[in-house]
C-alpha cells in the first residue's frame, strides 16, 4: 500500500495540473452575465450565409463597446472588422464564422430555431445553427473583452473578424477580395478554432500540418429529350443518363485514384422530372468533392468532367446537349503552419493542462474555407484548432450503446454551449497574448 501511495505521488509530481489562467474565470463571469445570453439570442436566430445582417450587427455592437475598437460592417457582404491596437508589434487576426444552415432544427432544445429565411439562391428555407457557429460568435466577443483588459499584457494589433457564408466556403474569400488584408492592418498569423461535438468538452486539439480537407461544391446539368414514359425509345432518360453519371464517379475514387489518398466524391441531391410517367427533359445533380491535396482535387474534379461527357457521347447525345459540369464554389485545404502549431500547441499544455490537450485526428474530410486567410501567397501564418463540444458522460454513455451524438449538420445536433465558449476564448486568449507577449518578433 506504502509503495502505491509513493508511486501516485510521483505521478503526480511528474506530470504537473496547470494553474487556470485568471482571465478564464473573468470569460465565465461574462458568459453568466450576458454572453450566455447572447448565445440563446443567436441560436434562436441563425441567419443564412451572407444573409447574416442581424448577426452581424449583434458583432458590431458588441466590438463598439470595446474602448479603442474601431468597427468596420460589410466587410465581404455581411463581414464585421474589429481593429484594436496596442503598440508596435505583430498583428494577429481572429476569425469566427457565423452563419447558419439550411435545416429544420429537432435538437429538443428550448431554444430551438423556428427561423425560415430566404437565401441567395431565392429559395425559402428552414434556418439552424446545425455547426456550432453561434458558440464561435460567442467566442471571438469573449476573447476581444479579455484583450482588451490586459494591454499591459500584450503589444501589436489584434484584427477579430465575424466572416459570413462558411457554409457556402466563400465568404472568407469574399471578405479578402473586398480588402480585407489592404484596408486593415495585414497580420503575420490568423487563429481559428470549431466546435466538435464528437470531442469532450474541455478539450482542445490541432493538427501540426493539414487541419480540413478540401471542398468543391459542383454541379451537373444532365439535358435529356422529354418523352412518354410508356415510350423511353422516343427521348433521352436524363435520369438514366444522371444514375450513370453517379455510378461511374465513384470509379474515380476506387479506380483512378491512389488508395491511400484520400478523396470523397458524393452526390448529395438529384432532381428530376414531375410525374410517374413523364420522362424529363433534365436533371440536376449537385455533387461535393473532399480531398487533401491538390493533385487529387484537381484529378477529381477534371475526372468528373470527363465522366459527365463520357456518358452523354455514350447515350448519343448531340454535341449542343452534352452534360455540363460547373464548379460553383470551393477551397483549398487547410494547412496550420508546422512551427507555429508546435509553439501554440504548448501553450495549449501550459494553459489548460496536459490531460486538456489531445492529438488531432482527421475523422472525416471536413473543409473550412478559413484556408483563403493563410494561403502560401498571402504570407499569413495559420492556427486552427477545434474545441471539444459535448460532455464525457453523454459521449460514454453513446459508446456504451445509448443515444449517439448527433453529427454536425443534422437536425438533431447540439452542443454544450458554456464548456464551449469558455475553452475556445481562453484557448485563443492564451494563444494571442503569447504571439503579442512583449518582445515578441514580427
Amino acid at each position: 500500500m506504502r509503495r502505491t501511495i509513493i508511486a501516485a505521488l510521483l505521478c503526480t509530481l511528474a506530470t504537473p495540473v496547470a494553474a487556470a489562467p485568471d482571465y478564464q474565470a473573468q470569460i465565465k463571469a461574462d458568459y453568466d452575465r450576458d454572453l450566455g445570453k447572447l448565445w440563446d439570442q443567436l441560436h434562436r436566430n441563425p441567419e443564412l450565409s451572407f444573409r447574416e445582417t442581424k448577426t452581424a450587427a449583434a458583432i458590431a455592437a458588441e466590438f463598439r463597446k470595446i474602448p479603442g475598437m474601431q468597427v468596420t460592417e460589410k466587410v465581404g457582404q455581411t463581414g464585421v472588422v474589429g481593429v484594436l491596437k496596442n503598440g508596435a508589434g505583430p498583428t494577429v487576426l481572429i476569425r469566427a464564422d457565423m452563419d447558419g444552415l439550411p435545416v429544420q432544427e429537432k435538437s429538443g432544445l428550448p431554444n430551438a430555431s423556428t427561423v425560415r429565411q430566404v437565401g441567395v439562391d431565392g429559395v425559402e428555407v428552414p434556418v439552424m445553427h446545425a455547426c456550432g457557429h453561434d458558440t464561435h460568435v460567442v467566442g471571438l466577443i469573449a476573447t476581444a473583452r479579455r484583450m482588451a483588459a490586459m494591454k499591459d499584457r500584450w503589444n501589436g494589433t489584434l484584427v477579430f473578424i465575424g466572416q459570413p457564408a462558411e457554409e457556402r466556403i466563400g465568404g472568407a474569400k469574399a471578405m479578402v477580395a473586398d480588402g480585407l488584408y489592404t484596408r486593415f492592418p495585414k497580420p503575420d498569423y490568423a487563429l481559428a478554432y470549431h466546435v466538435d461535438a464528437s470531442m469532450e468538452t474541455g478539450k482542445v486539439a490541432a493538427s501540426e500540418t493539414i487541419q480540413y480537407s478540401s471542398s468543391d461544391s459542383v454541379d451537373i446539368v444532365v439535358p435529356g429529350v422529354g418523352a412518354h414514359g410508356a415510350s423511353p425509345n422516343t427521348g433521352k432518360d436524363p435520369v438514366y443518363m444522371g444514375s450513370q453519371i453517379v455510378i461511374a464517379l465513384q470509379g474515380l475514387i476506387s479506380r483512378e485514384r491512389a488508395p491511400l489518398l484520400p478523396g470523397v466524391i458524393t452526390v448529395g441531391s438529384f432532381h428530376s422530372g414531375l410525374k410517374h410517367n413523364i420522362i424529363s427533359d433534365e436533371a440536376k445533380l449537385q455533387v461535393t468533392v473532399r480531398a487533401n491535396d491538390e493533385g487529387t482535387r484537381a484529378q477529381l474534379v477534371s475526372g468528373i468532367k470527363r465522366i459527365a461527357e463520357g456518358v452523354g457521347v455514350m447515350n448519343g447525345m448531340a454535341k449542343d446537349k452534352m452534360p455540363v459540369v460547373t464548379v460553383v464554389e470551393g477551397t483549398p485545404t487547410t494547412i496550420n503552419d508546422t512551427p507555429l502549431a508546435r509553439r501554440l500547441n504548448a501553450v495549449m499544455v501550459d494553459t489548460l493542462g496536459a490531460d486538456s490537450v489531445v492529438p488531432f485526428h482527421q475523422m472525416g474530410m471536413g473543409a473550412e474555407d478559413f484556408a483563403y486567410f493563410v494561403q502560401p501567397d498571402t504570407g499569413v501564418k495559420g492556427y486552427y484548432f477545434a474545441v471539444g463540444g459535448t460532455p464525457k458522460a453523454t459521449l460514454d454513455a453513446a459508446r456504451n450503446g445509448g443515444p449517439p451524438v448527433a453529427s454536425h449538420h443534422s437536425p438533431l445536433f447540439k452542443i454544450t454551449p458554456e464548456p464551449v465558449v469558455v475553452t475556445g476564448a481562453t484557448a485563443m486568449t492564451a494563444a494571442a497574448l503569447e504571439l503579442l507577449k512583449p518582445g515578441a518578433a514580427e
